[in-house]
Protein backbone atom coordinates (compact mmCIF):
# COMPACT_ATOMS: atom_id res chain seq x y z
CA UNK A 1 0.00 0.00 0.00
CA UNK A 2 1.10 3.61 -0.17
CA UNK A 3 0.52 6.31 2.16
CA UNK A 4 -1.39 9.30 1.26
CA UNK A 5 0.69 12.82 0.70
CA UNK A 6 -0.06 15.16 3.50
CA UNK A 7 -2.29 18.11 1.93
CA UNK A 8 0.26 20.78 3.05
CA UNK A 9 2.85 18.85 0.12
CA UNK A 10 2.58 21.81 -2.39
CA UNK A 11 5.09 20.92 -5.58
CA UNK A 12 5.42 24.49 -6.73
CA UNK A 13 7.50 25.24 -3.42
CA UNK A 14 10.60 22.48 -4.88
CA UNK A 15 12.54 25.01 -5.91
CA UNK A 16 11.74 27.54 -2.93
CA UNK A 17 13.21 28.09 0.40
CA UNK A 18 10.89 28.71 3.23
CA UNK A 19 10.28 28.51 7.14
CA UNK A 20 9.38 24.96 8.11
CA UNK A 21 6.19 25.43 10.44
CA UNK A 22 7.63 22.68 12.93
CA UNK A 23 4.57 23.17 15.61
CA UNK A 24 2.01 22.82 13.03
CA UNK A 25 4.05 20.03 11.65
CA UNK A 26 4.43 17.71 14.43
CA UNK A 27 0.43 17.85 15.09
CA UNK A 28 -0.45 16.81 11.94
CA UNK A 29 2.33 14.09 12.21
CA UNK A 30 0.41 12.96 14.97
CA UNK A 31 -2.80 13.00 13.33
CA UNK A 32 -1.61 11.37 10.51
CA UNK A 33 0.34 8.53 12.70
CA UNK A 34 -3.14 7.31 14.63
CA UNK A 35 -5.26 7.97 11.08
CA UNK A 36 -2.94 5.81 9.37
CA UNK A 37 -2.19 3.31 12.00
CA UNK A 38 1.56 4.10 11.60
CA UNK A 39 3.25 2.16 13.99
CA UNK A 40 6.88 3.19 15.79
CA UNK A 41 10.02 2.24 13.44
CA UNK A 42 11.59 0.48 16.55
CA UNK A 43 8.79 -2.07 15.34
CA UNK A 44 10.01 -2.47 12.09
CA UNK A 45 10.65 -6.50 11.08
CA UNK A 46 12.14 -5.35 8.08
CA UNK A 47 14.24 -2.48 8.20
CA UNK A 48 14.61 -0.34 4.80
CA UNK A 49 16.96 2.60 5.08
CA UNK A 50 16.87 5.72 2.74
CA UNK A 51 20.36 7.27 2.33
CA UNK A 52 19.91 11.11 0.78
CA UNK A 53 23.28 12.61 -0.20
CA UNK A 54 23.30 16.22 -0.17
CA UNK A 55 19.96 17.73 -1.44
CA UNK A 56 20.88 20.98 0.10
CA UNK A 57 20.15 24.51 -1.23
CA UNK A 58 23.10 24.97 -3.22
CA UNK A 59 22.72 21.94 -5.57
CA UNK A 60 18.93 21.61 -5.76
CA UNK A 61 17.63 25.16 -6.13
CA UNK A 62 17.99 26.89 -9.23
CA UNK A 63 19.68 30.15 -7.76
CA UNK A 64 22.60 27.45 -5.73
CA UNK A 65 26.04 27.77 -6.01
CA UNK A 66 26.50 24.42 -7.65
CA UNK A 67 23.10 23.71 -9.14
CA UNK A 68 22.34 20.39 -10.78
CA UNK A 69 20.00 21.01 -13.43
CA UNK A 70 20.92 17.30 -15.30
CA UNK A 71 20.20 17.90 -19.32
CA UNK A 72 16.38 19.22 -18.78
CA UNK A 73 17.62 21.80 -16.72
CA UNK A 74 15.30 20.64 -14.37
CA UNK A 75 16.95 18.25 -12.59
CA UNK A 76 17.15 18.75 -8.78
CA UNK A 77 14.14 20.78 -8.63
CA UNK A 78 12.19 17.53 -10.48
CA UNK A 79 14.29 14.84 -8.17
CA UNK A 80 13.18 16.94 -5.08
CA UNK A 81 9.39 16.46 -5.94
CA UNK A 82 9.76 12.86 -6.76
CA UNK A 83 12.13 11.80 -3.69
CA UNK A 84 9.66 13.71 -1.18
CA UNK A 85 6.61 11.84 -2.74
CA UNK A 86 8.56 8.98 -2.16
CA UNK A 87 9.24 9.56 1.33
CA UNK A 88 4.98 10.72 2.27
CA UNK A 89 4.46 7.41 -0.13
CA UNK A 90 6.37 4.97 2.32
CA UNK A 91 5.58 6.69 5.40
CA UNK A 92 5.31 3.50 7.33
CA UNK A 93 8.02 1.63 5.41
CA UNK A 94 10.93 3.78 5.55
CA UNK A 95 12.93 3.03 8.81
CA UNK A 96 15.84 5.52 8.89
CA UNK A 97 16.27 8.13 6.98
CA UNK A 98 20.14 9.42 6.58
CA UNK A 99 21.03 12.97 5.22
CA UNK A 100 24.35 14.05 4.28
CA UNK A 101 25.76 17.64 3.93
CA UNK A 102 28.36 18.93 1.98
CA UNK A 103 30.63 21.33 3.68
CA UNK A 104 32.74 23.61 3.22
CA UNK A 105 34.53 26.29 4.50
CA UNK A 106 36.37 29.10 2.16
CA UNK A 107 40.58 27.59 2.86
CA UNK A 108 40.13 24.23 1.28
CA UNK A 109 42.09 22.93 -1.39
CA UNK A 110 39.15 22.60 -4.09
CA UNK A 111 38.79 26.56 -3.42
CA UNK A 112 40.20 29.89 -4.75
CA UNK A 113 42.22 31.26 -2.19
CA UNK A 114 43.84 27.94 -1.70
CA UNK A 115 45.72 28.61 -4.94
CA UNK A 116 47.76 31.31 -6.81
CA UNK A 117 49.71 31.98 -10.28
CA UNK A 118 52.85 33.67 -10.72
CA UNK A 119 51.49 36.73 -10.96
CA UNK A 120 49.71 36.46 -7.85
CA UNK A 121 46.03 35.98 -9.49
CA UNK A 122 43.71 32.94 -7.97
CA UNK A 123 42.42 30.95 -10.77
CA UNK A 124 38.49 31.12 -11.20
CA UNK A 125 35.98 28.92 -10.60
CA UNK A 126 35.72 25.54 -12.65
CA UNK A 127 39.49 25.73 -12.84
CA UNK A 128 41.21 21.89 -13.58
CA UNK A 129 44.64 21.73 -11.48
CA UNK A 130 46.81 18.97 -13.02
CA UNK A 131 49.82 17.44 -12.07
CA UNK A 132 51.86 19.32 -14.76
CA UNK A 133 49.65 22.75 -13.41
CA UNK A 134 51.99 22.38 -10.43
CA UNK A 135 55.11 20.71 -11.45
CA UNK A 136 55.17 23.46 -14.03
CA UNK A 137 54.58 26.00 -11.19
CA UNK A 138 51.28 27.27 -13.14
CA UNK A 139 49.81 27.22 -10.20
CA UNK A 140 51.23 26.89 -6.62
CA UNK A 141 49.66 27.15 -2.81
CA UNK A 142 48.61 30.37 -1.78
CA UNK A 143 51.68 30.99 0.85
CA UNK A 144 48.68 32.33 3.30
CA UNK A 145 47.17 29.13 3.44
CA UNK A 146 50.28 27.47 5.61
CA UNK A 147 49.49 29.82 8.68
CA UNK A 148 46.17 29.36 8.47
CA UNK A 149 45.80 25.25 7.84
CA UNK A 150 48.84 24.59 9.45
CA UNK A 151 49.40 27.01 12.10
CA UNK A 152 52.80 28.07 10.74
CA UNK A 153 53.86 30.00 8.05
CA UNK A 154 56.88 28.13 7.95
CA UNK A 155 55.09 25.20 6.53
CA UNK A 156 54.73 26.65 2.99
CA UNK A 157 56.82 24.35 1.58
CA UNK A 158 55.65 21.01 3.20
CA UNK A 159 52.01 22.39 1.91
CA UNK A 160 53.29 23.08 -1.05
CA UNK A 161 54.73 19.25 -1.41
CA UNK A 162 51.32 17.94 -0.34
CA UNK A 163 49.62 20.10 -2.97
CA UNK A 164 51.86 18.03 -5.62
CA UNK A 165 51.24 14.79 -3.99
CA UNK A 166 47.41 15.09 -3.95
CA UNK A 167 47.43 16.31 -7.44
CA UNK A 168 49.18 12.78 -8.08
CA UNK A 169 47.24 10.85 -5.92
CA UNK A 170 44.14 11.61 -7.65
CA UNK A 171 45.76 11.50 -11.40
CA UNK A 172 47.14 7.51 -10.35
CA UNK A 173 43.66 6.71 -8.83
CA UNK A 174 42.03 7.19 -12.17
CA UNK A 175 39.65 9.93 -10.43
CA UNK A 176 38.20 13.67 -11.58
CA UNK A 177 41.71 15.72 -12.03
CA UNK A 178 41.28 18.49 -8.89
CA UNK A 179 38.59 21.11 -9.56
CA UNK A 180 38.45 24.69 -8.70
CA UNK A 181 35.08 24.69 -7.55
CA UNK A 182 32.89 27.44 -7.13
CA UNK A 183 31.78 28.35 -3.57
CA UNK A 184 28.99 26.02 -2.50
CA UNK A 185 27.57 24.73 0.40
CA UNK A 186 29.41 26.97 3.13
CA UNK A 187 28.81 26.49 6.63
CA UNK A 188 26.80 29.06 8.07
CA UNK A 189 24.99 29.94 4.70
CA UNK A 190 21.64 29.79 3.04
CA UNK A 191 23.20 27.56 0.33
CA UNK A 192 24.31 24.74 3.01
CA UNK A 193 20.97 24.16 4.59
CA UNK A 194 18.57 20.92 3.00
CA UNK A 195 16.44 21.52 0.64
CA UNK A 196 13.32 22.83 2.24
CA UNK A 197 10.92 20.83 1.10
CA UNK A 198 12.93 17.39 1.55
CA UNK A 199 13.48 18.49 5.04
CA UNK A 200 10.33 19.27 6.03
CA UNK A 201 9.89 15.96 4.93
CA UNK A 202 12.04 13.87 6.74
CA UNK A 203 10.91 15.84 10.08
CA UNK A 204 7.51 14.92 9.72
CA UNK A 205 8.45 11.35 8.74
CA UNK A 206 10.67 11.56 12.10
CA UNK A 207 7.56 12.19 13.97
CA UNK A 208 5.57 10.01 12.27
CA UNK A 209 7.98 6.98 12.97
CA UNK A 210 9.45 7.78 15.79
CA UNK A 211 12.93 7.74 14.29
CA UNK A 212 15.59 10.58 14.04
CA UNK A 213 16.78 11.06 11.23
CA UNK A 214 20.53 10.93 10.84
CA UNK A 215 22.33 13.59 9.55
CA UNK A 216 25.90 13.08 8.25
CA UNK A 217 28.46 16.23 7.47
CA UNK A 218 31.37 16.10 5.10
CA UNK A 219 33.45 17.89 3.38
CA UNK A 220 35.43 19.88 5.84
CA UNK A 221 38.70 19.20 5.51
CA UNK A 222 40.81 21.71 3.97
CA UNK A 223 43.21 18.96 2.51
CA UNK A 224 41.08 17.16 0.78
CA UNK A 225 38.36 17.14 -1.29
CA UNK A 226 34.97 14.61 0.08
CA UNK A 227 33.03 13.73 -2.58
CA UNK A 228 32.23 10.17 -1.13
CA UNK A 229 30.52 10.57 2.53
CA UNK A 230 32.35 7.41 3.01
CA UNK A 231 35.57 8.52 2.51
CA UNK A 232 38.31 11.54 1.53
CA UNK A 233 39.31 11.22 -2.20
CA UNK A 234 43.35 11.52 -0.36
CA UNK A 235 43.91 9.77 2.73
CA UNK A 236 47.64 10.47 3.22
CA UNK A 237 50.43 12.55 2.64
CA UNK A 238 53.46 11.13 0.85
CA UNK A 239 55.00 9.97 3.86
CA UNK A 240 52.32 8.35 4.75
CA UNK A 241 50.86 10.69 7.62
CA UNK A 242 46.83 10.07 8.01
CA UNK A 243 44.85 13.15 7.25
CA UNK A 244 41.44 11.46 6.95
CA UNK A 245 40.19 8.50 7.73
CA UNK A 246 37.23 5.86 6.09
CA UNK A 247 33.82 6.37 7.49
CA UNK A 248 33.56 2.94 8.89
CA UNK A 249 31.08 3.39 11.43
CA UNK A 250 28.57 5.05 9.09
CA UNK A 251 29.25 2.29 6.45
CA UNK A 252 28.07 -0.22 9.21
CA UNK A 253 25.13 1.70 10.00
CA UNK A 254 23.64 1.79 6.36
CA UNK A 255 24.65 -1.97 5.84
CA UNK A 256 22.59 -2.69 9.35
CA UNK A 257 19.49 -1.99 7.30
CA UNK A 258 17.78 -5.19 5.75
CA UNK A 259 17.51 -2.61 2.21
CA UNK A 260 19.22 0.79 1.75
CA UNK A 261 17.43 3.08 -0.81
CA UNK A 262 19.85 5.91 -2.80
CA UNK A 263 19.17 9.09 -3.78
CA UNK A 264 20.03 12.81 -3.83
CA UNK A 265 22.74 14.65 -5.48
CA UNK A 266 24.59 15.02 -7.87
CA UNK A 267 24.69 11.67 -9.53
CA UNK A 268 28.13 12.14 -11.08
CA UNK A 269 29.89 13.17 -8.54
CA UNK A 270 28.80 12.81 -4.30
CA UNK A 271 26.35 10.23 -5.37
CA UNK A 272 28.21 8.21 -7.71
CA UNK A 273 31.52 8.40 -5.55
CA UNK A 274 29.28 7.48 -2.26
CA UNK A 275 28.07 4.43 -4.25
CA UNK A 276 31.55 3.37 -5.24
CA UNK A 277 32.77 3.72 -1.53
CA UNK A 278 29.67 1.36 -0.46
CA UNK A 279 30.18 -0.80 -3.32
CA UNK A 280 34.15 -1.70 -2.10
CA UNK A 281 33.42 -2.36 1.11
CA UNK A 282 30.56 -4.48 0.52
CA UNK A 283 32.97 -6.61 -1.84
CA UNK A 284 35.42 -7.64 1.46
CA UNK A 285 32.55 -8.40 3.24
CA UNK A 286 30.34 -10.15 1.36
CA UNK A 287 29.10 -9.22 -2.44
CA UNK A 288 25.68 -10.46 -2.51
CA UNK A 289 25.13 -7.75 0.26
CA UNK A 290 24.83 -5.44 -3.36
CA UNK A 291 21.56 -6.90 -3.45
CA UNK A 292 20.25 -5.22 -0.59
CA UNK A 293 21.03 -1.49 -2.15
CA UNK A 294 18.47 -0.19 -4.80
CA UNK A 295 19.14 3.31 -6.51
CA UNK A 296 16.35 5.46 -6.84
CA UNK A 297 17.41 6.27 -10.64
CA UNK A 298 14.95 9.12 -10.53
CA UNK A 299 16.31 10.89 -7.61
CA UNK A 300 19.13 12.26 -9.07
CA UNK A 301 20.87 14.03 -11.72
CA UNK A 302 24.41 14.49 -13.17
CA UNK A 303 26.25 17.62 -13.10
CA UNK A 304 25.96 19.36 -16.27
CA UNK A 305 28.01 22.49 -17.38
CA UNK A 306 26.52 24.40 -20.14
CA UNK A 307 29.31 24.41 -22.74
CA UNK A 308 32.14 23.24 -20.99
CA UNK A 309 31.26 19.51 -19.53
CA UNK A 310 27.95 17.06 -19.45
CA UNK A 311 28.72 14.35 -17.21
CA UNK A 312 25.69 12.44 -17.83
CA UNK A 313 27.67 9.40 -19.69
CA UNK A 314 30.13 9.06 -16.34
CA UNK A 315 27.54 9.18 -14.53
CA UNK A 316 25.51 6.29 -16.40
CA UNK A 317 28.44 4.31 -16.93
CA UNK A 318 28.82 4.31 -12.87
CA UNK A 319 25.40 3.17 -11.92
CA UNK A 320 25.89 0.47 -14.97
CA UNK A 321 28.55 -1.25 -12.88
CA UNK A 322 26.77 -0.58 -9.59
CA UNK A 323 23.68 -2.75 -11.54
CA UNK A 324 26.09 -5.02 -12.88
CA UNK A 325 27.53 -5.57 -8.93
CA UNK A 326 24.03 -6.86 -8.04
CA UNK A 327 22.55 -3.15 -6.74
CA UNK A 328 18.84 -2.50 -8.34
CA UNK A 329 18.14 0.78 -10.18
CA UNK A 330 14.66 1.04 -9.65
CA UNK A 331 12.09 4.23 -9.93
CA UNK A 332 10.37 5.91 -7.36
CA UNK A 333 7.08 5.84 -8.66
CA UNK A 334 6.92 1.73 -8.59
CA UNK A 335 5.95 0.71 -5.44
CA UNK A 336 8.30 -0.83 -2.99
CA UNK A 337 6.52 -4.23 -2.84
CA UNK A 338 6.94 -4.51 -6.64
CA UNK A 339 11.01 -4.22 -6.14
CA UNK A 340 13.12 -7.27 -7.28
CA UNK A 341 14.19 -9.05 -4.23
CA UNK A 342 12.43 -6.56 -1.34
CA UNK A 343 10.34 -8.57 0.77
CA UNK A 344 8.33 -6.72 3.21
Amino acid sequence: MKYPIPKFFNPAQADQIYMIPYEQRFEEALKYRTQNQVTSSARDAVRIGLLIIDAQNTFCLPTGQLYVGGQSGRGAVDDTIRLTQFIYGNLGKLTNIYCTMDTHEIMQIFHRLFWVDSQNNHPGPATTITVDDVLNGKWSVNPAMAGNILGSPSQHVGLQKFAQHYVESLAAKGRYNLMVWPHHAMLGGVDHALVSMLHEATFFHSVVRQSRTRIEVKGGNPLTENYSVLGAEVLETSEGMAIAQRNVEFIRMLLDNDYLIIAGQAKSHCVAWTIYDLLNDIKVKDPKLAEKVYLLSDCTSPVVIPGVYDFTPDADKAFAEFEAAGMHLVKSTDAIDSWKGLKL
